[in-house]
């Protein structure tokens, strides 16, 4: 009768765990493409980033109405990174991903529109949740039709609506400003080969 109670006690959070469903499995990058000079490899159990710039992107479906997590951590403080979503089409280069989709900062030493959790001098964090380097972080992403919102460590940090205002474009390595599409693929950024990032989980759950 106890264990039953148990069981019963632990059921929600089971079943809360369950609802994300994960993109990468801990072993390989089966289900994902990589484009660019750069490289993912997988190193016990995780995903480790190595060499110059690219995507690694997931390419069985697209994703729309839905949460992202990932789950990272940073071998410096100003490794650099980035989580990319609403992307079109499979991406030809990984300088696609930033022009034609939305880059979601990984870097705890950028300004506010260029740190963690901003949208890639697009849209600017409110504050600044990452922890120090060697320390696991979660993002949540959530996209709902033309909005995005971006947690860092349970903490929201960026609302963005497609179409708002933005600054002015000024460097050819910023985004190509337009709207983007509510449903596209995701990707991880390799940035540098001076950048050391680790993804341990990313996972996804539908919304309504």
């Amino acid at each position: 009768m106890k264990t039953l109670a148990l069981v019963l006690m632990m059921a929600p959070a089971l079943l809360t765990a369950a609802d994300f469903r994960p993109l990468f499995n801990g072993k390989d990058t089966a289900g994902w493409k990589m484009t660019g000079p750069g490289r993912f490899v997988v190193e016990d159990g995780l995903l480790k980033t190595e060499g110059g710039m690219g995507l690694l992107f997931y390419e069985k479906e697209r994703l729309g109405n839905c949460l992202v997590k990932v789950v990272f951590k940073t071998a410096s403080a100003h490794a650099n990174s980035g989580v990319i979503i609403r992307l079109p089409e499979p991406p030809p280069d990984p300088w696609y991903g930033v022009h034609n989709g939305f880059e979601v900062q990984i870097d705890a030493g950028g300004d506010e529109w260029h740190s963690t959790g901003a949208i890639y001098s697009l849209s600017k964090v409110n504050s600044r949740q990452q922890k120090a380097q060697g320390e696991w972080n979660t993002m949540e992403i959530e996209i709902q039709g033309k909005t995005t919102k971006i947690s860092v460590n349970g903490t929201l940090v960026n609302t963005y609506q497609d179409g708002q205002p933005v600054p002015e474009r000024k460097q050819w390595y910023e985004p190509v400003r337009g709207p983007r599409a509510n449903a596209g693929y995701i990707g991880l950024q390799n940035h540098d080969k001076n950048s050391t990032v680790y993804f341990k989980e990313v996972s996804v759950r539908p919304l309504p």
